[in-house]
């Protein structure tokens, strides 16, 4: 038996080498993970939004309050804890209803149909591609605030570092395992220290103050030092917007319950309170620090506060920079670790509402290292348009931020109430109370964020966002718009009369080469009741001496000629099939199309057949069969006579074999 020889393609030798081996679906598996280790790999987006929350809060709060700023980011910090408070209690909810797909994207399915779900897909969505650049930037602002000269090349940084992870997760990267799981813990370890450490300080009144005033390059501060100057209502709604950022990530464990080893509900439940704790403690002590230090946030983003307020905790001196950098290191690891985490639940996401038929479904497809590709690279470029229209400002990205997060915690919130409100369940009047006070409170939220932040960049999170709603909206009822026509042709043909009496075939002629020579032999072998070479004339120079080819190609099948004064080859075609056309009798239409391998080929050459394909789509009993010839690697054209092919048993020529390169069909009934 003959095995036609398989070359690989250079991009795809180019793929392997960079990516490496294929993985086979055999290979798609879920790990399991422990409490301990899931809260470690789902949790660092959360986590590590307190390196940044309490400074948002500040950037705000100086230019209008001066010294006040550290006082009032106290109760700021208080509203923010009992925000959190509520969107836990809703959240143990949640991941113990929804043990295998949760979140707030299948709460409002399930609760409020598909087509308002979208509005929390396009949140977590948003949420998703923010939080790369986000976290990235905020991982670059760690990196030079310990190593100063890197300043200008944040930009840089971050975007390699975002490219890096991309790379990682289009190779298969997994976010599972103790490597994933460090860097939160090392995090909450180095900065529960630096708390520590700075109150027993305070308490024993050795702990160092920044004068603001003697520093060059922080954000603006007024003069002043009463609640005066300017602190209104409209700067502390902003201030508390900004440090809304230290709730983002919180759903993470809600989207991943179904990671954890059973009983995943508990297990989901208990990693929940543990994180919300732990971002608690933390947030409150950053914000601590910061009142009782004066520590100060840049208007070049770096040195951080946090970085300030470890170096006055830990001094100089050999120890004070040894734990300086092992603070800064701990800081950076978690933010990247944070961004990573929107690689593998923007594309998860993306799938699950690719299936729901409401986005392209090319992002359902696993790649290369079965993962979700096309999903990765989505994300990836999205987030670097992102870094560069903001010079991967933090405080620039903040706006595009909370208005996301706080969306997809209103939908969870609501659709919980509305499921409590339908199952009346046990204490369910309790239940529905508590999810209707989250989800109404995130809401407030995103109201306030929207009117404080609009002219800061909110504007465009709220033009954007009802506009992706929309587009999803209507490319899901494009998809079912085709399903219901296939399903209307689909019981038309069944109805319809399946039996043909007469096949006719068609090829149509364009050269005289090794493309078409394939196509009548493969026309041969559909064993048709009449074969046709058919060539449209364009050229009548051209036709000519491709007839005087043909006929000395001593080819069985004559060539026919048919004129195309209008060049309207599309329009000749429908002509020629209707000519054809009669009762129980079925057409195929043979279209060589040569395939080039170079760029230039592709680019010399035009898609005729893939045009005249389409319009024979429309007409009923007949099929347009494309049948790729790859020229690039067989000689296309003839210089001389070609042989008939050798005729098999009953005066009929065989197909071509090995020789025969695929088709594809392209049929209307």
């Amino acid at each position: 038996m003959f095995e036609a020889p398989l070359p690989e393609r250079l991009g795809y030798r180019i793929k392997c080498r960079l990516l490496g081996p294929p993985l086979t679906t055999a290979r798609l598996h879920q790990e399991r993970l422990s409490k301990t280790t899931a809260l470690g790999v789902l949790s660092p987006d959360c986590i590590s939004s307190s390196a940044y929350g309490p400074e948002q809060v500040l950037i705000e709060l100086l230019p209008y309050a001066a010294l006040a700023a550290f006082t009032l980011l106290l109760p700021i910090t208080g509203v923010i804890l009992v925000i959190l408070l509520l969107l836990t209690l809703s959240y143990r909810q949640v991941v113990m209803l929804y043990t295998r797909a949760g979140g707030s994207y299948v709460v409002a399915r399930d609760n409020f149909g598909p087509k308002i779900a979208q509005i929390a897909a396009v949140a977590l969505l948003i949420d998703y591609v923010v939080t790369v650049a986000v976290q990235s930037a905020a991982g670059t602002v760690a990196v030079v605030s310990a190593i100063p000269a890197l300043g200008p090349y944040s930009l840089e940084i971050t975007v390699g570092a975002v490219l890096l992870l991309a790379y990682g997760n289009l190779r298969g990267l997994k976010e599972a395992g103790r490597a994933f799981a460090f860097p939160m813990y090392f995090f909450a370890g180095s900065i529960g220290v630096v708390i520590v450490v700075g109150v027993v300080k305070a308490l024993l009144g050795s702990l160092d103050r920044i004068d603001p005033a003697t520093l060059d390059g922080t954000v603006p501060i007024a003069h002043g030092d009463g609640l005066v100057m300017g602190a209104t209502v409209l700067v502390i709604l902003r201030a508390f917007a900004n440090g809304g950022t230290s709730l983002t990530g919180l759903e993470a464990i809600s989207n991943g319950v179904s990671a954890f080893k059973k009983p995943e509900g508990p297990n989901a439940r208990r990693a929940l309170v543990i994180m919300a704790s732990i971002l608690a403690f933390l947030v409150s002590g950053v914000s601590l620090l910061a009142h009782l230090t004066h520590a100060t946030p840049y208007a070049a983003g770096y040195p951080s506060v946090i970085s300030q307020e470890a170096r006055i905790v830990f001094g100089s001196g050999t120890v004070g920079d040894v734990l300086f950098v092992v603070v800064q290191t701990a800081t950076a690891l978690i933010l990247f670790t944070g961004a990573n985490t929107s690689f593998n639940g923007f594309p998860f996401l993306a799938s699950f509402v690719a299936d729901d038929a409401f986005l392209p479904r090319q992002l359902r497809r696993r790649g290369h290292r079965l993962v979700f590709s096309n999903a990765i690279i989505v994300l990836t470029a999205v987030a670097i348009v992102l870094l560069v229209a903001t010079d991967a400002r933090v405080n620039s990205l903040v706006p595009f931020y909370a208005i996301g997060v706080f969306t997809g915690f209103t939908m969870a919130g609501l659709g919980m109430a509305r499921h409590h409100q339908k199952a009346r369940g046990r204490h369910w009047r309790r239940n529905m109370a508590l999810n209707l006070a989250a989800g109404t409170t995130s809401a407030i939220v995103v109201a306030i964020f929207a009117i404080a932040k609009f002219t800061e960049g909110a504007w465009v999170v709220v033009l954007v966002f009802p506009t992706l709603v929309v587009v999803l909206i209507r490319l899901n009822r494009e998809y079912r718009d085709e399903a219901a026509e296939l399903r209307e042709l689909g019981d038309a043909e069944a109805d319809s009369e399946a039996v043909y009496s007469n096949h006719i075939v068609i090829v149509m002629v364009d050269a005289y080469d090794l493309a078409t020579i394939e196509a009548l032999r493969y026309g041969r072998s559909l064993r048709p009741s009449e074969l046709r070479a058919v060539h449209f004339v364009l050229d009548n120079a051209r036709a000519a001496i491709l007839k005087r080819q043909w006929e000395a190609s001593d080819l069985e099948v004559p060539l026919e000629l048919i004129e195309c004064p209008d060049r309207r080859i599309g329009h000749s075609t429908l002509e020629l099939i209707a000519r054809a056309a009669a009762p129980r009798t079925e057409i195929s239409v043979l279209l060589p199309r040569r395939i080039y391998g170079s760029i230039l080929g592709r680019l010399l050459h035009d898609r005729t057949a893939d045009r005249i394909a389409k319009t024979i789509s429309h007409v009923p009993h007949a099929v347009a069969i494309i049948i790729p010839f790859d020229a690039s690697t067989r000689r296309g054209v003839l210089e001389g006579p070609v042989p008939p092919p050798a005729r098999g048993r009953g005066g009929r020529a065989p197909s071509a074999g090995h020789r025969l390169p695929g088709y594809r069909r392209n049929r209307q009934a």
